[in-house]
């Protein structure tokens, strides 16, 4: 009979920002959870960027907290920097991005993990993985054994780490930790489609060696806005960021030296991120671009390293020495951690559900950089569902499943496991069909009900959520009652804004809607205005000026919905479908969609493909 060194509900393979939120959440649902991770100092690492948030990562960190998750407030309490990105652009686009203190955001989320009752946090590389009768048994390097009754892997880079600088390349996890050498083994054994992916980061460099007079100084918003809707005291920005560029004798000693970059030389196998290349492969992919962008940051107010950004590379150290040099403000650089390249196994998330669960493994979840995706905030996004749907499964509870209509996690997850990932999968506003309604101002209305029926928003946090809802409400009512009379300081502000006077009185609603006028600009004349959360003015302005465009994206998700609804039988056989094509048989078998509305997204799924589905399902459930 084996001895356990331990028995839990939920098992968590890793400690990264997937494995955090996955257990935080499984263990506030009640479930006792075990999250083992190789090294307990390396827990919410940021072996990359020094930064939460950005560009639809912004929208997927507001989510993750309307759900009831972690990344946004702890972003809160460690923030150097805060940005709103994209302001000069439509409100679908603006999202927030923090600069964070990085030892600090791991010191913060480890001691959470400490404090969480139904949470244990374990120091252990798991090494083998094996299903036993209604458990999952997991081995650790020490040969201690743990049955769980559902596990989540969220692995990261680590497993089958490989570092990669220049002509040098050894087994590792990021930032010199030990890589999992032995999971991967024990994995594909079980079955699961394991590939290589490959990800960089840039050098860090000290902050004394830098030479600041001629940079550009890109300064934080004042004042900041928080992630978090239970942040209320955010304070100040502590950090400025800096500008520089590369030139044209960058690219020369690039291009002198990319036979010694073992991403063209050969040996690295796997698939880089696409959107987030490293120079050389900038210098290679755009070889007219006179210059590229970098950004200087800080990496925390106790330390001297500054980060690099969009400096990646893979290249030996003295190259990288050398091309640093070159550019404004690092000529007298000095390096104290050089650039790396890692490669790591991953799955093809194809063979999991919505719920982030193995199709064939019950009680096997995935989340994370493990599942194909790059980005801190992409793998806390599913570390938050894989462990509320690995809990939700242990308590015998309906699983959570978020739609392409609803959230970017929705979209995350559904681009992952209808599509598939080619390359590291990075979120962007551009991926969904319904960013309008998709905002990061609104993701509390969007899905706070969703984390409160689950169990992860608490009972202040709704009653907040409700007055907010309410004030919301009572702010349009007043806007279309309040009515403006035609003053010479009206008309002022009318004509200095590039928009027709008016002769009669006007309401408040009507000025908002003109694209010229905003809340803003309407201040001096709108004496009744109430001391409320700017958030809910930034809401009501958004919806009262799109109101035609947002009613169109929901017409949209009224129609996709209906797809959604109609449910496919698990064990259809698309090869005895008349009038399907031959990819479109093969992809359906291969997948195995839920609704005919995950059948449209499917590539080589055509059109009418999907009229055939919805012909054959009719027909089906007429007969039975």
């Amino acid at each position: 009979m084996d001895y356990f060194a331990g028995e839990y509900d939920v098992g968590v393979i890793g400690a990264g920002h997937a494995g955090i939120e996955a257990g935080l959440a499984s263990a506030r649902l009640g479930c006792k959870t075990a999250v083992f991770t190789i090294n307990m100092d390396a827990v919410g690492n940021c072996p990359c960027n020094p930064s939460i948030g950005g560009t639809a990562k912004g929208h997927l960190v507001r989510e993750i907290d309307a759900l009831g998750g972690e990344m946004g407030k702890t972003a809160d309490q460690c923030f150097l920097q805060m940005r709103m990105l994209n302001r000069g652009k439509g409100p679908a686009v603006h999202s927030l991005r923090a600069q964070i203190d990085r030892r600090k955001y791991s010191d913060v989320m480890k001691h959470k993990l400490e404090l969480q009752d139904n949470l244990h946090l374990r120091q252990a590389e798991i090494v083998d993985i094996y299903p036993q009768d209604d458990f999952w048994i997991l081995k650790s390097r020490m040969n201690g054994l743990y049955r769980v009754k559902a596990v989540v892997i969220a692995t990261g880079t680590y497993l089958g780490g490989r570092i990669f600088v220049g002509e040098v390349s050894y087994e590792s996890g990021p930032d010199g930790m030990f890589p999992a050498t032995f999971l991967g083994k024990s994995l594909k054994k079980l079955g699961l489609p394991l590939r290589r992916f490959k990800t960089g980061t840039p050098a860090r460099v000290l902050k004394s060696s830098i030479d600041y007079s001629e940079l550009e100084v890109q300064k934080g918003d004042e004042p900041p806005v928080p992630f978090s809707y239970d942040t209320e005291d955010l304070g100040e920005n502590k950090v400025d960021c800096f500008i520089s560029w590369t030139n044209d004798n960058t690219k020369k000693i690039i291009l002198d030296n990319i036979h010694r970059s073992p991403l063209y030389s050969g040996k690295i196998e796997g698939v880089g991120p696409r959107y987030c290349p490293s120079l050389e492969d900038k210098i290679v992919r755009f070889k007219d671009k006179p210059r590229h962008q970098l950004f200087i940051e800080p990496c925390g107010l106790n330390t001297e390293e500054m980060y690099l950004q969009g400096m990646s590379s893979s290249l030996p150290e003295e190259v990288q020495l050398k091309f640093y040099h070159t550019i404004k403000g690092l000529e007298n650089a000095v390096i104290m951690r050089p650039a790396y390249a890692i490669e790591y196994d991953c799955v093809d998330p194809i063979a999991m559900n919505a719920t982030l669960e193995f199709k064939d493994f019950p009680g096997l979840y995935g989340a994370g950089q493990f599942n194909g995706s790059s980005g801190y905030e992409e793998a806390a996004a599913q570390g938050l569902v894989a462990g509320i749907n690995a809990a939700l499964k242990v308590l015998g509870k309906e699983p959570m499943i978020l739609d392409r209509a609803g959230s970017y996690i929705g979209t995350l997850i559904d681009d992952l496991v209808t599509k598939g990932a080619n390359e590291p999968y990075r979120m962007m506003t551009s991926r969904s069909e319904y960013r309008l309604i998709l905002r990061q101002d609104n993701a509390d209305e969007r899905l706070t009900s969703i984390g409160r029926k689950i169990g992860l928003i608490s009972d202040k946090r709704w009653g907040k959520f409700l007055n907010k809802q309410e004030l919301k409400k009572q702010e349009i009512n007043r806007l279309k009652k309040t009515v403006i009379p035609p003053t010479d300081e009206l008309n002022k502000i009318l004509v200095s804004r590039e928009t027709s006077e008016v002769t009669t009185g006007v309401r408040l609603i009507d000025l908002m809607k003109r694209p010229q006028l905003g809340y803003e600009s309407l201040k001096t004349v709108d004496k009744e205005r109430p001391n409320i959360d700017p958030n809910i003015f930034e809401q009501v302005e958004v919806e009262i000026k799109y109101e035609g465009y947002i009613s169109k994206q929901l017409h949209q998700v009224e129609q996709m919905r209906k797809l959604e609804s109609k449910k496919l039988p698990s064990d259809a056989d698309y090869s005895e479908i008349k009038g399907l094509r031959l990819e479109a048989r093969e992809k359906l078998n291969k997948i195995k969609p839920v609704s005919v509305g995950q059948a449209s997204r499917i590539s080589g799924v055509s059109p009418a493909d999907v009229s055939v589905l919805l012909i054959w399902l009719a027909q089906k459930n007429g007969r039975e």
